[in-house]
C-alpha cells in the first residue's frame, strides 16, 4: 500500500513538520500546532487503550454518570502511569541547534519570548526559583535545552521495562493525549468537547461536560476542585493563572496565540473560550471564603468561631480551628464542622470572645445575604460591618479574594483569521477499524488525518523520509553507550537486546524508544544501528534492507543481519547528506 498523500518534502518547513510528527518535542508542537490532536488520534488508532475497556475496574463504565467515569479513568491512570520529565529519557539538545533548524520559516524571537528553556519568563513560581535550576539543567551548558519528547501511548507504557520504573510514564503533554483519548474511548466522550491547552510550561485538557473538567497531568479537576483551597489544586491552577495559553487544540482543528490563521471551529472555540472563562469564575459563597483561607492561611488569624457547646457559648481562633482540620479528616466546610467542633479538645474553646478577632458566624451570614452583590461592593459593606484596627490586611485580603475566585485565562485572541479545514468525522460509537479506516480514507484530502498515520507510525501508507530524519537527526539517547564503538561491537550490543517491538504490525519504533526500552524488531534495531554508525563516522553512507524476515544493515563492505517479523519491505541509503530509497 502507498501513501495517499506525497508531501512535498523539497520544501524545508514541510520535511521539518512530518518529521517532528515522530519525536514531538514541546518546541515541535510549539512550532507545529498542527501536531497536537493527531496525536490523540493516533492514541485512539492504537489497540492499547481499547484493551482497557476490557478491563475489570471499568466495568458496566456505561452506566456511570460523568464524575464517575472520570474517576474511574484518573484512578487507572494514577495506577499505571507516574509524570516523568526525566533529562536523561530523551536526551538533550542545544538552542543553537533548534534555533537554526525553524529560522528559515519562524521568527525565533517569538520562540523565545514563548518557550521557557529560550528564555521565556511566565510564571512567576518558575522563575522566583530559577527555571534551569528546577530542572536540572544548571549542571549542562546554558545553551543546553532537554528535547522532552511527547510519548506516544505505547511508549508511555513502555516504560515499565526501563530500570527502576514498575509502571508506566509520560511528561505532560503525553499525559494530556493519554486523558483524551481515553475520555472518548473508556468514558464515551465526544471528541467535540475534549479541548487541548498548552502554555509554555505546560498541557491540560478542558473537557465541555456539565460544569466542566480539567485534566492536569495525571489528575482531574472540577469546578469544585479548583476553588477548594487545597495545595494540589494551587499547584493545577498555576498555568492558568500566570502562563498564557499558547495553543488550543480540538478535533476541527487549532488556535496558536503566534500564528494569524486559525483553523479550529470559530464556534467551538467561542463555546470553550466562556466555558472555560466560566469554570474559573465563581461567586464569592461562605464556602468559598472558606476555602480562600484555607489557601491563603495568612487571613486566618482575622477571625474568631462562635460555637453553642453544650447550650453554652464558646469561641476559638480559626487558627486553631485550621490546625484541628490538618490533622483530621474533617474540615471546616459547612458539611463536616458539627463533627471537627465535637473532636476540638474542650481547653480549646474560651467562654468570651476574642478580643480583635471577627466573628466567622457573622461574616458568613453576611456574605449569603450580598451573594448577587459584586465584591467591590461587597468589600466596602464588609469594612463597615466588621470594623477592625487591621484594614490594611482585610485590603489585601479581597485583593487575594479576587484573584482566588477569578482567573482570568490568557487565550490566544479570537481576533484572527479562521480557515476551516477538513477532520475526522469520528463518533464514540465507532469501533476501532471504523476509526483507522475514516482517517485512513481521509488523509487524501485532510492534513489533520494524513499527520495521524505519521504519528501512529503507519509506515505502509506514508513517506520514509520523515521517519528516517528523526531517527538520525534527533535521538541522541543511545550515543552514550553506543558512541565510539567499532561497528561489530554495536551490532553485537544492539543484537542482544529483547527481540520485541513496542508497536504492533507495521508500525516502527525511533532508535532511543528501542534502546531505552531495551527492546525492539529486527527493523527497528537496523534503523538504532545506522544511527550510531553515522553518529560514531559523520562520512558513513549507510544502507537498510528491509526483507520478509530479516533486516539488513550494509556498512564498509560489512552485512549485519536482525530478525523482523513487522513484514515491511523497503531499501533505503542513509548518510548525513540524504535519506533515499534505491
Amino acid at each position: 500500500m502507498t501513501a495517499t498523500v506525497s508531501p512535498d518534502f523539497s520544501d524545508k518547513k514541510t520535511l521539518e513538520k512530518y518529521s517532528s510528527a515522530y519525536t514531538l518535542s514541546d518546541m515541535e508542537i510549539f512550532i507545529f500546532p498542527e501536531l497536537f490532536y493527531p496525536l490523540v488520534l493516533a492514541n485512539i488508532m492504537s489497540p492499547v487503550i481499547w484493551r482497557w475497556r476490557d478491563d475489570p475496574w471499568f466495568m458496566d463504565m456505561h452506566r456511570k454518570n460523568f464524575i464517575s467515569k472520570a474517576n474511574r479513568i484518573k484512578q487507572y491512570i494514577i495506577d499505571n502511569y507516574i509524570f516523568n520529565l526525566d533529562l536523561e529519557t530523551w536526551g538533550l539538545t542545544d538552542k543553537e541547534t533548534e534555533l537554526e533548524r525553524f529560522s528559515d520559516f519562524f521568527d525565533t524571537e517569538l520562540l523565545k519570548q514563548s518557550n521557557a528553556l529560550f528564555g521565556y519568563e511566565g510564571d512567576k513560581y518558575y522563575f522566583s526559583i530559577d527555571i534551569r535550576h528546577h530542572f536540572g539543567l544548571d549542571k549542562y551548558e546554558s545553551s543546553a535545552i532537554p528535547y522532552w519528547k511527547t510519548e506516544t501511548v505505547e511508549a508511555m507504557t513502555a516504560f515499565r521495562h526501563r530500570e527502576y520504573y514498575t509502571t508506566g510514564a509520560g511528561e505532560c503533554v503525553s499525559l494530556a493525549a493519554l486523558y483524551a483519548a481515553a475520555m472518548f474511548i473508556v468514558g464515551q466522550i465526544p471528541l467535540e468537547k475534549i479541548f487541548m491547552m498548552a502554555t509554555p510550561l505546560h498541557s491540560q485538557n478542558f473537557i465541555d461536560e456539565k460544569d466542566g473538567l480539567l485534566t492536569n497531568n495525571r489528575r482531574i479537576m472540577t469546578k469544585n476542585m479548583w476553588f477548594n483551597g487545597t495545595s494540589l489544586s494551587g499547584k493545577a491552577r498555576r498555568a492558568l493563572e500566570n502562563e498564557k495559553v499558547t495553543i488550543v487544540s480540538h478535533i476541527t482543528g487549532h488556535i496558536h496565540t503566534v500564528y494569524e490563521k486559525a483553523t479550529i471551529d470559530r464556534e467551538a472555540y467561542d463555546t470553550f473560550s466562556r466555558k472555560l472563562r466560566s469554570f474559573v469564575k465563581s461567586n464569592l459563597t461562605p464556602a468559598i471564603f472558606i476555602n480562600f483561607l484555607r489557601f491563603k492561611s495568612e487571613y486566618k488569624c482575622l477571625f474568631q468561631y462562635h460555637y453553642l457547646r453544650t447550650g453554652t457559648s464558646h469561641y476559638i481562633t480559626l487558627d486553631k480551628l485550621f490546625e484541628y482540620e490538618h490533622s483530621l479528616k474533617t474540615s471546616m466546610n459547612e458539611e463536616t464542622r458539627d463533627k471537627l467542633l465535637s473532636e476540638v479538645d474542650s481547653e480549646e474553646f474560651q467562654y468570651d470572645p476574642v478580643p480583635g478577632k471577627i466573628m466567622l458566624n457573622e461574616v458568613e451570614a453576611f456574605i449569603r445575604k450580598h451573594k448577587d452583590s459584586d465584591l467591590r461592593t461587597i468589600e466596602t459593606e464588609f469594612t463597615s460591618s466588621f470594623p477592625t484596627e487591621e484594614t490594611e490586611c482585610v485590603k489585601r485580603m479581597f485583593a487575594d479574594i479576587r484573584e482566588f475566585i477569578i482567573t482570568n485565562p490568557k487565550l490566544p485572541s479570537a481576533d484572527r483569521e479562521f480557515v476551516p479545514e477538513i477532520y475526522p468525522q469520528i463518533s464514540v460509537n465507532d469501533s476501532r477499524d471504523e476509526i483507522r479506516n475514516k482517517i485512513r480514507e481521509l488523509a487524501g484530502v485532510s492534513e489533520m488525518a494524513l499527520l495521524t498515520l505519521y504519528s501512529y507510525r503507519e509506515m505502509s501508507m506514508t513517506d520514509w523520509r520523515p521517519f528516517v530524519k528523526a531517527a538520525i537527526e534527533r535521538n541522541p539517547v543511545c550515543h552514550a553507550d553506543l558512541g565510539g564503538r567499532h561497528a561489530d561491537e554495536v551490532y553485537a550490543l544492539i543484537n542482544k537486546l529483547t527481540n520485541e517491538s513496542i508497536y504492533d504490525s507495521g508500525r516502527l519504533a525511533q532508535p532511543d524508544e528501542v534502546w531505552n526500552f531495551r527492546r525492539g524488531d529486527g527493523a527497528e534495531k537496523a534503523f538504532l544501528m545506522a544511527d550510531a554508525l553515522i553518529f560514531n563516522d559523520p562520512d558513513a553512507e549507510v544502507k537498510i534492507s528491509l526483507e520478509a524476515d530479516q533486516a539488513v544493515i550494509e556498512y564498509n563492505y560489512r552485512f549485519y543481519r536482525f530478525v523482523t517479523v513487522k513484514g515491511l519491505r523497503k531499501k533505503i541509503l542513509i548518510s548525513r547528506k540524504e535519506y533515499r530509497e534505491y
